[in-house]
């Protein structure tokens, strides 16, 4: 197919639709187009897009991440917040056994093995820093639950590699079938061995650490290295502290989302940083040369003779640091003109001169003079 089509609107369910009429909506599709009912020439492509939508929508975190995302959360190689983690998947991942079995006996093609090794789900946590530590830097220490692989059995559940053996009720397929007969011919229905919980192995004398579930739950703490220049809302990834793998498969990934305060002066804009700064109207008039603070230091800056409130200057470079290399942004800085509202009697006196020489022509009958033109 050229595009994907949504996946609420392959199986013609609203974006709020519970996991019950996930279920439903995916069972009434599924049969609908399942190749061995459906003779229309794209019925195999269709049921492809409808448990491809199904595989995504009935698991809260691929859910989660598509309806952020959409379809990119699932590319392979696709970057940016986190969506790599989540891996790709397609229909050899899939077991309908659970659904429907095989229509008419067959089928057996499409029916997959679930005891092989499968990665764990990517997880998501929000780490919250200060704005300068976001312009700068920082590590920051962070406690990290996860369930790690058992050290003494490396995951299998058993005290010695001996006391695993081949499932006797399942044959080590992972999976129970049961035969009924339907309208359709025969309708086989597969579901997880309940006795192996669908590893397709037994064990019969369990590891003394974990006590045969093949993992230990643990707290550490990892050390989050925070780049200069990272922006709210982008996350860090930490390798094998997310959901636990499978069937002897790995750990899926953490990832951390930075979310960066506010500031009271600085505000953020890509890699540039704007702010305001107050200056006096006698300043602003005959030109000064202040201390600016940026979030490189301060840096002195010339303001130039007759300098109108709203004008903005550029401090070229100093602003944000480029996460991929060493250019930096710039800092905009916005002269607001302060009319002074209380004056010392010298003051109003020296107000009251200046007036007088302005009575020639002041500028607002400057402004008025166009309008009689």
């Amino acid at each position: 197919m050229a595009s994907k089509r949504d996946f609420y609107e392959v199986l013609g369910i609203s974006k709020t639709a519970n996991a019950d009429e996930i279920k439903r909506a995916y069972r009434k599709k599924a049969k609908q187009y399942h190749p061995d009912i459906c003779k229309e020439p794209d019925a195999e492509e269709k049921f492809k897009e409808v448990q491809e939508a199904y595989e995504v929508l009935s698991d809260d975190n691929k859910r989660a991440a598509y309806d952020r995302y959409g379809h990119a959360a699932f590319e392979q190689g696709a970057g940016g917040a986190g969506a790599s983690g989540f891996g790709g998947f397609g229909f050899e991942d899939v077991d309908l056994g659970d659904i429907f079995g095989s229509f008419f006996g067959g089928g057996g093609s499409r029916r997959q093995r679930q005891n092989g090794p499968r990665r764990g789900d990517d997880h998501l946590m929000r780490l919250e820093i200060d704005f300068m530590d976001a312009i700068n830097g920082i590590k920051k220490d962070i406690k990290v639950t996860y369930d790690a692989e058992c050290s003494h059995c490396h995951g299998s559940g058993a005290k010695t590699p001996n006391d695993v053996q081949t499932c006797s009720h399942c044959n080590g397929t992972g999976t129970i079938s049961k035969q009924q007969q339907s309208p359709f011919g025969t309708f086989v229905t597969q579901t997880t061995c309940p006795h192996c919980n669908g590893t397709g192995k037994e064990i019969k004398v369990k590891c003394p650490d974990c006590h045969g579930k093949g993992y230990i739950n643990k707290t550490v703490t990892v050390q989050l290295d925070i780049p200069a220049g990272i922006n709210d809302g982008q996350q860090l990834r930490v390798a094998g502290k997310g959901g636990r793998g499978a069937n002897g498969g790995p750990n899926g990934d953490l990832f951390v989302e930075i979310r960066v305060r506010n500031n009271t002066h600085f505000v953020r804009e890509g890699r540039n940083i704007h702010m305001t700064i107050p200056i006096s109207s006698i300043d602003a008039t005959l030109g000064c040369e202040i201390d600016v603070p940026t979030v490189q230091g301060d840096v002195k800056v010339k303001i130039p003779a007759g300098t109108q409130s709203g004008t903005t200057l550029r401090l070229k470079g100093k602003g944000v640091k480029d996460l991929r290399g060493s250019s930096y942004g710039d800092q905009m800085v916005k002269v607001d003109v302060k009319i002074p509202t209380k004056l010392s009697s010298k003051e109003k006196s020296l107000y009251e001169q200046l007036q007088k020489l302005n009575k020639k022509e002041s500028i607002f009958d400057s402004f008025k003079k166009q309008f009689k033109k």
